[in-house]
């Protein structure tokens, strides 16, 4: 079974729409995590949008030493553990290091590798070696088509359920761009392609240490990803961005997501009967 066919296998859907991994940035709390986690399952049972929740249970990359960067390990990957059994939705998070992938595995059910992290052979392996799906975001300093290679260490490695997530490529020191051609030369790899929307418009390196952001222009980039072919969408989302502990000033507030989800269907459609 394909990966895509098994996501949509897990919630007994046969929709054809774009999947979507979605959640907040990070394990704030537990009664945050379950509040999100049920709000987007309504919305995508609602679609026929085949869901997988995001949250990471630890941040290993914040920009300063004093941003927050989780609750613990063992109590974050609890409540992911607890959301998917719940609400029977697979559970995505990101790993860092080897021994990340071996813990985080007995938890979740896709594990992301960092796009700082693309090219770190032995992170890939171990996650290969999980039997996870592992979902594999482009290094904003990469070419699309290296990502093969990225794609290829996990699979000569025994594990074939590989994403490769776009997520916009560093222009000057303190922006980001999507150039959406990287898509459908990924797509030719033979493995879904996801458009990461929220992290594609952070605008890293400030000065004051706290990456800014567009969130106005989620909807653009989340159009334009359907239009080109994008097998799912990445959205960070938050029913009070400007309190989120981590990546706020690019997420989607809750509250507008059922609208989005509501007109990028609509595209979808429109794509598939072309």
């Amino acid at each position: 079974m394909s990966i895509l066919s098994r996501i949509e296998y897990l919630h007994n859907l046969d929709s054809g729409n774009f999947f979507l991994m979605a959640g907040p940035c990070v394990v704030e709390n537990e009664e945050i995590t379950f509040q999100i986690a049920n709000e987007i399952r309504q919305i995508t049972e609602k679609y026929k949008v085949p869901f997988i929740f995001k949250a990471s249970y630890k941040k290993a990359n914040r920009s300063k030493l004093d941003s927050f960067s989780g609750i613990g390990d063992q109590k974050a990957l609890k409540i992911l553990s607890e959301i998917r059994s719940k609400y029977q939705i697979p559970v995505v998070t990101d790993i860092h290091t080897i021994d990340e992938a071996y813990l985080a595995a007995e938890f979740v059910d896709v594990l992301q590798i960092p796009a700082f992290l693309c090219r770190q052979t032995e992170l890939l392996i171990a996650a290969a070696k999980t039997g996870k799906v592992i979902n594999i975001k482009k290094g904003q300093f990469v070419s699309p088509e290296s990502m093969r290679f990225a794609a290829q260490k996990v699979v000569e490695s025994g594990n074939n359920q590989v994403f490769l997530t776009e997520r916009g490529t560093t222009f000057g020191y303190q922006d980001l761009v999507v150039d959406f051609r990287g898509i459908p030369i990924m797509k030719n790899f033979g493995f879904p392609v996801v458009m990461d929307v929220t992290h594609s418009l952070q605008q890293p390196n400030q000065a004051v240490g706290v990456t800014g952001g567009h969130p106005e222009l989620i909807e653009t980039i989340a159009r334009a990803a359907i239009s080109v072919g994008a097998d799912g969408l990445f959205i960070e989302t938050h029913p009070n961005p400007s309190k989120a502990l981590s990546d706020g000033a690019n997420m989607l507030n809750l509250s507008l997501l059922e609208g989005l989800i509501d007109r990028l269907v609509k595209i979808r459609q429109v794509i598939n009967n072309l």
